[in-house]
């Protein structure tokens, strides 16, 4: 290494010399090497042009750097140093910047038609920064490794050549340049430096810089590859703005284009500046701060400006996640970037992750990570498979919620709507790189646990709250609570209802995502319920604001608002109220408005008088006009709230239904005539309310219904005729007298009379005659009326008739039936009453002497009576001829309905029609009025005359078959029949004319049946129009005479005798044609009609049926049999279907098994035999005793197919299937009987898809012939060659004993359960195996379930064949098995079957038997277990082996099961390795304290490691699982005894200035407290620096130490002493030092600056533990230095302390008086 004050150019030529050999007479033997491999670094390393850029950033902001600065460094453990490696030094006042110059300029004078230079303002270059790049992989940053860095690949400086072939530096008097080609004195290129003389020389540089300005200490000029060119100009123009970001020496960076002429410039020129706001505030062991970065692109006008708010932290590097690169890095650095505002970007890509310099990285976080992450080789993104990169994300969560809180809570002045912006940094959505989306997932985690969420405040306390504690508000409801709090509403209980509600400046749609991000949901609907009621908003609010908060609840209904006190009402007196919805909705009051504002306050004031009646509650005049502008509120009221809109007419029509009170009808009633008089209501309103008026009666009542209003009785007419009101039931009302008095109503008066007038106009108050009656009489009419009542009733009448009469039949009624009127016979009813019109009247009277007929009396009531006629004919009085004729016909039935009607009165009316006729007037009205009376008599009783016959010859035949009502001619006598014309008449049936229905209706059986009988019932049938009684009544009797009797028709048959069915069965009954003659035969319609049969079919039926009765008594012949298969052959087409279906349905064919139906039946032949030994069959056999051994049967072989029956054996097979019968003694089955078995099963193909379960069920036993004996199908395999298996490896069909024919029904044998597939075996085979012992068979049935991929029933199962030496061996299961043991130490607890087992064999045992690879967890713990109790001395690949295996899968199951086994831990003693109780072995974390025992005890007590490291065998990792599994360390398991006396020792006080007051050593401790993250006050400052220099400083002879002891569990106890050089006693304020050699008290006596600065730490800091081991470290330091002034000032910088003015008077005066 050069020394500082080396010449720039002697120190360039000796390397030249000494290092490449130029001017040397010798060749560097490693030149070509050295120069391929810059070269194929240069061209590999970075694949992307883009990133020379980045690597010239780097190289111009670590040129500085000086080795020996950095070896002191190292020594001082600088842990401070900023670890950006962005470590470039500046003069003091010096802005950082870094500016690019591309120019047309060929100053190099190397043919560049462009040339790139770089200007840099610190210190420049050092003699060791020469030496660096002018050698591989010799870096300034090494040896500072812990601290981070930009830079990857240790050639920095040499990426230049990518695009430049003649690199130049200018810096502190250094001119060189360097040559990619190799140089011809050394034949090496890139790292040979030449001297510049000229081209370039400092002024040519100068003027590209500019002369105005000075030049700057370092300029880097790189003459630009041609084909490079474009590439920098691009590359330069889109330089990224954020670039500074993390550089935090360098404050400005600028890029520009020289040209004389402007126009040709086209690189895009930036100048970019940051500028840091340093509060800085630490805590968390992080630092935060605020950036200021601003842009300005020279061709616009406008600086780009944006804030980030930096927050950096440190956190320690895990284990798990070191890597080669970065061994000695010991911390993290992460700092994180928060935008405030649009982030610069020049329409770039805005890189998401940075290290120092940007990736090309899009997170799509809306923060900036920046972190010394490990990088692909082109820069554009980082390594995220690497354990180091992966450590460093998962620090960022922690990092971003140190940062987020400190950003939310930070500012306690900031106003709350500062503060939802600074939530969009979290990141919502999901990264574009999935590897990432941990971290935002993470980030999730942290900030859900965090009280972070700003809630909404009432007083100036600010509240945050986890987002699990907080809930959002609908933004309408927000709005509501706004406009509340602005009126001054009170809403302090906002929180007060189970949730924290979050601020209204963040709950707004701008953060939806990130609250929905942070699981923040809104609030449930009952919380608005809870709120809205014990706030009070709902009366609070004004009625503006009333009106929103009902728009809010219409748009959110809930059930929970039912309950609410939330609608406004008025009382009845006028006060203001709140009814819930279910009150207004179920409740007895319903909530409303006036329809229209005219109406509002008239309702309002009405209501209050008749609330209770009307069950209303108005809202008051405001809301309802506020409500008006609302459409929306006022139709969600209407439908959910069912508030009415009232007009006049609604109110009248709702209250009117509610009067009950008598004092309320009177009063609604002066409200009526009020609301028209005011024109509140119209006219046709009012009369529609009056309609259902309740009226008050004159007795006091509340009549609610009416039917009609009369006048007060003493102004009315209706009580002189009537006397009294009867039809008060009938809601006929008087109305009282209380209409008639003035009143007052809801202050509206109303003077007397005018009430009543309103009723008469408006509810019909009225009098007779214009009252309408009810439908009810009266008592009055039913005595005499005078004439004035008479003719004042007959007026009622007639006004009543103008409304109809037809519902007035019970008024009418007592009217017609009253005795009032007066006629020539006395006062008779109406009804009664005769008016003649002609002289009809004197005429009948002469004719009739049996009634006397009431006229009315025309003199009593004057010729006026007349006028009334239509009255009078209303009420029943009769003015025609026709009408008296009725009314002598009904005084006639009178009589006969009380049997007084003689035979001269019926002679007497049949002489009066006979006179009526005469005398040319129609006896119709009188025959009508008495033809339907039962006056005469019959033979069956009095009948009316339609119910009569008068009898003669025509009825004769059929009165012996009927029961007929006959005129009685005994009463009558014969004379009766004189009469017939008047009978006739009268309507008496007079002579036959076929009236057979009659006789039908009147039908009877008689006891004895001619012939002439029958055929008459015959006709009737034929002729009557409904004979269907008649049919049902003979078809229930034996009347027909049959050859075997009489029968019923059902029983008789009308057939020819020769059919040939008759032969088939006996005794069917047919009809005697000889009894009843041929004529019998026309009529078989008839005959057919009551049941007889008429035709074969309904022969066929009888005999169908009777053979059906003797198949159910099994009672069915040969005889019967072979007639019918007869009979059948011979009628053929023709055979009757009825006996068709009996012979197929039916069982009527004997078997060997019974009687079966065809269908189920078997005609025997010779191919039945075989099989039949082996199952039940239906065979018909004609050699049979049923057939009588006549074989006849089988001469109607085509009959019986046709019938169903099987004829042939291949038809049969489904009967086999049905009837197998397998015997219980297999071996009587032959080859025949499997081979018929096995055919029929092939015959059933296409008929039967599956074989039914019974069969299977059958033939489950064992009769199957095998290898291995008789064994069920599903038990037996059809051998297949191709398996390559040999017939004993498995329970094979015998094919010797059923020969190869068997092979043939493959698919028979299948059908019934015989595995034929090498895949369905695999189970048999499997099964099969272990009756094998021979190796070779059992690989081979292996090797066959492997190939068709046999699953074990059950895994568990000893499955594996473990042969021993004797040619036995043992079955073992799969858990007892490993493949492998490649350390072989598993032999005597596992079987490894790599020993027995080919390695093609392996992957069977593996993949389906489950067998491990290699000893999982547990069998190691088993194997340490036996270590354990066997006190094995282990060797070290055991050892190694064991825990190099418990490292590489150590996890929480690995813990758990390591510390329920081990007991015992390995120790080494004598280069042995021996177990120890796991109590009595340590973790040497305290070499000190190690090596202490080691000397002193023969114990072997630290725990065991082996001697060379391995990445899973690392100390830190065996510390982890030791620690893990409880073994303790040495610091913590000994018992520490400082106790020390003077006492008898030799004691020297020592001058306190050449140890403990120190200048040196004072400024350490000053500075050390000045830190101000301690916080420590000048005061206390001062106070401890007194105490140190107050120390009396007392030396001894005698050793001070200090002793440790350590107890064993074996109750031993080992102690050791050490030396400790020092001791401070607080209490009286005394140092004691140990006696040494002044030399060794030098700056090389580390022993003596260690114990020293320890004592010194503790005696000051023994309030602040945890900052002893900061300060210990600076004086040790500080000590090896001896306290040297320049060192402890450069020692200070170093860790940024340094002292305030107090503290440096402070000093002088203690160095002052010491001097005197």
């Amino acid at each position: 290494m050069a020394a500082a004050s080396t010449c720039p150019r002697d120190h360039i030529e000796r390397i030249r010399r000494e290092r490449y050999y130029i001017g040397r007479e010798e060749k560097n033997p490693l030149a070509e090497d050295i120069h391929q491999a810059v070269s194929y670094l240069s061209e590999e390393l970075y694949s992307k042009d883009v990133h020379f850029l980045m690597e010239l950033i780097q190289v111009a902001l670590n040129i500085f750097l000086v080795l020996s600065l950095f070896a002191v460094i190292a020594a001082l453990r600088m842990d401070r140093m900023n670890s950006n490696a962005e470590d470039n030094k500046y003069k003091e006042g010096v802005t950082p910047s870094l500016e690019f110059v591309i120019t047309s300029k060929d100053i190099t004078m190397t043919g560049a038609s462009s040339t790139l230079l770089l200007f840099n303002n610190e210190i420049g270059f050092s003699p060791a920064n020469i030496d660096s790049i002018c050698r591989i992989g010799k870096s300034t940053k090494k040896g500072r490794r812990h601290l981070g860095y930009i830079g990857e690949k240790g050639i920095g400086f040499k990426s230049v050549f990518l695009i430049s072939s003649k690199p130049h530096i200018f810096s502190n008097g250094y001119q060189i340049r360097f040559n990619e080609e190799p140089s011809p004195d050394c034949n090496l290129g890139y790292i040979v430096p030449e001297w510049v003389e000229s081209n370039p020389n400092l002024s040519d540089i100068q003027n590209i810089y500019g002369s105005s300005k000075s030049l700057p200490s370092t300029t880097i000029i790189l003459p630009l590859k041609s084909e490079k060119e474009s590439i920098v100009k691009k590359q330069l123009s889109s330089l990224h703005p954020e670039v500074l970001l993390f550089l935090s020496k360098v404050r400005q960076l600028s890029v520009r284009e020289d040209n004389d002429d402007p126009k040709l410039n086209t690189v895009s020129q930036i100048s970019i500046s940051s500028e840091v706001n340093y509060q800085m505030r630490k805590n968390l062991n992080a630092e935060s701060y605020t950036l200021h970065l601003a842009a300005q692109e020279v061709d616009k006008n406008d600086e780009e400006a944006c804030s980030y708010y930096m927050w950096k932290q440190k956190f320690p590097v895990k284990p798990d996640s070191i890597v080669k690169k970065r061994m000695e890095v010991e911390e993290w650095v992460i700092t994180l970037a928060f935008p405030s505002g649009r982030r610069l970007n020049r329409g770039m890509k805005l890189s998401g992750i940075f290290s120092f310099l940007p990736t090309e990285m899009v997170t799509g976080f809306p923060f900036i990570i920046q972190a010394d992450f490990l990088l692909v080789s082109s820069r554009e993104s980082i390594l995220l498979d690497s354990p180091w990169n992966q450590g460093i994300l998962s620090c960022v969560p922690s990092a971003f919620i140190n940062a987020f809180v400190t950003l939310v809570k930070g500012a306690d002045d900031a106003p709350s709507f500062s503060v939802p912006y600074l939530f969009n940094f979290i990141p919502v959505k999901s990264s574009s790189i999935p590897q990432l989306d941990s971290v935002r997932l993470s980030i999730k985690e942290k900030v859900a646990a965090e009280r972070i969420i700003p809630c909404e405040p009432y007083t100036s306390q600010r509240i945050f709250c986890k987002p699990s504690e907080v809930s959002r508000l609908i933004p309408a409801f927000w709005n509501v609570l706004i406009k509340a709090q602005k009126f001054g509403v009170d809403i302090r209980s906002l929180h007060s209802h189970g949730r924290y509600i979050v601020n209204s400046y963040f709950d707004n749609k701008e953060y939806d995502q990130v609250l929905g991000f942070l699981g923040v949901e809104y609030v449930e609907k009952v919380w608005y319920g809870k709120f809205i009621e014990s706030s009070n908003l709902a009366k609070e609010v004004p009625d503006d604001i009333y009106v929103v908060l009902l728009h809010f609840i219409a748009d959110n209904w809930n059930n929970c608002f039912i309950d609410l006190p939330l609608l406004k009402s008025l009382d009845a007196s006028g006060c203001v109220s709140l009814l819930s919805v279910r009150k207004a909705t179920n409740g007895c009051q319903r909530l409303c408005i006036a329809e229209d504002d005219d109406s509002i306050s008239w309702l309002i004031k009405w209501n209050q008088e008749l609330m209770s009646a009307s069950n209303l509650c108005f809202m008051p005049q405001s809301t309802q006009k506020a409500l008006r502008v609302s459409r929306g509120v006022l139709d969600w009221l209407q439908e959910s709230v069912n508030l009415q809109l009232v007009s006049v007419e609604d109110y009248g029509s709702k209250v009117v239904k509610a009067l009950t009170d008598r004092r309320l009808v009177i009063a609604f009633t002066h409200f009526l005539y009020h609301s028209l008089i005011n024109d509140y209501a119209s006219d046709w309103c009012i009369r529609q309310l009056c309609s259902s008026l309740p009226i008050v009666d004159d007795y006091g009542h509340v009549t609610v219904q009416r039917t009609q209003v009369l006048m007060p009785a003493k102004v009315s007419k209706w009580a002189g005729l009537l006397g009294s009101n009867p039809w008060r039931a009938e809601r006929y009302v008087v109305l009282s007298t209380e209409y008639l008095s003035p009143g007052a109503f809801a202050g509206t008066y109303t003077s007397g009379g005018q009430i009543l007038r309103f009723l008469q106009s408006h509810v019909k108050a009225s009098d007779v005659p214009y009252v309408y009656p009810p439908d009810a009489a009266f008592t009055t009419v039913y005595s005499p009326l005078t004439k004035e009542n008479a003719l004042l009733l007959l007026e009622w009448i007639r006004n009543i008739k103008s409304g109809g009469t037809n519902k007035l039949q019970n008024f009418l009624n007592c009217i017609r039936t009253g005795s009032w009127l007066k006629t020539s016979i006395g006062y008779k009813p109406p009804s009664e009453s005769f008016l003649p019109i002609s002289e009809w009247g004197n005429l009948l009277q002469i004719s009739s002497v049996l009634v006397d007929i009431p006229l009315i009396n025309q003199e009593f009531y004057g010729k006026n009576i007349k006028d009334y006629t239509e009255e009078l004919q209303e009420i029943g009085v009769r003015f025609e001829f026709q009408q008296a004729s009725k009314y002598i016909g009904k005084h006639l039935m009178d009589l006969a309905a009380h049997s007084i009607l003689t035979r001269g009165n019926v002679y007497s009316l049949l002489k009066l029609i006979r006179y009526l006729r005469a005398k040319q007037l129609s006896p119709k009205d009188l025959i009508q009025s008495v033809k339907d009376g039962r006056w005469l008599q019959t033979s069956h009783g009095y009948k009316t005359p339609s119910e009569s016959i008068l009898l003669d010859s025509e009825w004769t035949i059929a009165s012996q078959v009927s029961s007929l009502p006959l005129i009685d001619t005994n009463l009558y006598g014969e004379e009766i029949v004189d009469y017939k014309t008047e009978l006739d008449l009268l309507g008496v049936l007079v002579g036959f004319n076929k009236n057979y229905q009659l006789v039908v209706d009147n039908f009877k059986m008689p006891t004895s049946f001619t012939s002439h009988a029958t055929i008459f019932i015959l006709k009737c049938i034929r002729h009557a129009r409904a004979p269907g009684k008649l049919i049902e009544k003979t078809r229930q009797m034996k009347w027909l005479k049959t050859h075997l009797g009489y029968k019923t028709p059902s029983e008789s048959f009308l057939v020819a005798s020769e059919v040939c069915l008759l032969n088939v069965v006996n005794g069917v009954p047919i009809i005697d044609e000889g009894f009843y003659g041929s004529r019998i035969r026309s009529y078989e319609e008839e005959l057919k009609k009551i049941g007889v049969g008429v035709d074969i079919d309904d022969l066929s039926k009888v005999i169908a049926t009777q053979l059906k009765e003797l198949v159910a008594s099994s009672s069915v012949t040969s005889k019967n049999v072979l007639a019918l298969l007869a009979c059948y052959r011979k009628m053929g087409s023709t055979f009757p279907t009825d006996l068709l279906a009996f012979t197929h349905r039916e069982k009527w064919l004997h078997t060997r098994l019974g009687f079966r139906s065809p269908r189920d039946s078997i005609l025997l032949d010779t191919e039945w035999g075989s099989i039949s030994s082996i199952a039940s069959l239906p065979l018909i056999d004609g050699n049979s005793s049923f057939y009588g051994h006549s074989n006849e049967i089988y001469n109607y072989k085509n009959e019986l197919k046709d019938f169903g029956v099987v004829v042939d054996f291949k038809r049969g097979a489904e009967f086999v299937i049905k009837g197998i019968r397998i015997p219980k003694n297999p071996s009587v089955i032959t080859r025949a009987n499997v081979l018929s078995l096995l055919k029929c099963i092939h015959n059933l193909k296409g008929k039967m898809e599956v074989l039914p379960n019974e069969f299977k069920k059958s033939i489950s036993k064992s009769w199957l012939k095998t290898t291995t004996g008789y064994k069920s199908p599903g038990e037996c395999l059809l051998f297949d060659p191709k398996w390559g298996l040999q017939r004993e490896d498995g329970p094979f069909i015998d094919d010797e004993f059923y020969g190869s024919e068997i092979t043939s029904y493959k698919n028979q044998l299948k059908e019934i359960g015989v595995i034929v597939d090498a895949t369905g075996g695999c189970l048999l085979i499997a099964r099969h195996i272990k009756f094998h012992s021979d190796i070779t068979a059992v690989s081979r049935v292996y090797m066959h379930l492997s190939e068709f991929k046999w699953e074990p029933e059950n895994e568990a199962a000893d499955w594996i064949w473990i042969p021993s030496g004797s040619g036995g061996g043992q079955w073992v299961d799969s858990s007892s098995c490993i493949l492998h043991d490649k350390n072989h130490m598993f032999g005597s607890q596992l079987y490894v079957l790599d020993k027995y087992y080919e390695t093609k064999l392996l992957g069977f045992f593996t993949t389906i038997l489950g067998v491990q690879h290699g000893p999982n967890i547990q069998d190691y713990c088993k194997l340490w277990c036996s270590w354990e109790a066997s006190l094995h001395h282990l060797t070290v690949l055991q050892c190694s082996a064991f825990w190099e295996f418990i490292a590489k899968h150590w996890n929480a199951k690995t813990e758990k099961l390591l510390l329920g086994c081990i007991s015992k831990l390995p120790v080494q003693k004598n280069n042995e390795i021996m177990l120890s109780n796991k109590q009595d072995v340590f973790i040497p974390d305290d070499l000190l304290l190690k090596d202490l025992f080691d000397k002193c005890s023969d114990e072997a007590i630290f725990i065991w490691y082996p001697s060379t490291s391995t990445p899973a065998l690392s100390r830190a990792n065996l510390n982890k699982i030791y620690n893990s599994i409880g073994v303790r360390t040495i610091s913590e398991a000994v018992v520490k005894d400082e106790s020390f006396t003077a006492e008898g020792t030799n004691v020297r006080e020592v001058d306190p200035g050449s140890l403990v007051s120190k200048d040196g050593l004072l400024r350490i401790v000053l500075a050390f407290l000045c830190d101000t993250s301690l916080a420590t006050s000048s005061a206390e400052r001062h106070r401890i620096v007194k105490n140190l220099c107050n120390l009396q400083v007392l030396e001894l002879d005698e050793p001070i130490t200090v002793s440790y002891k350590l107890s064993l569990a074996t109750g031993k106890n080992l102690i050791v002493k050490a030396s400790k050089m020092f001791r401070w006693e607080k209490d009286n304020a005394k140092l004691f030092v140990q006696s040494i050699d002044g030399s060794k008290r030098k700056r090389g006596s580390i022993k003596f600056a260690t114990f020293f600065a320890d004592v010194i730490s503790q005696g000051l800091l023994f309030e602040m533990s945890d900052q002893i081991a900061a300060l210990s470290e600076l004086i040790r330091l500080g000590c090896l230095l001896d306290f040297e002034e320049d060192a402890v000032e450069f020692l200070l910088k170093t860790k940024n302390l340094q002292l305030f003015a107090e503290d440096e008077e402070l000093l002088s005066s203690i160095s002052t008086s010491s001097k005197v």
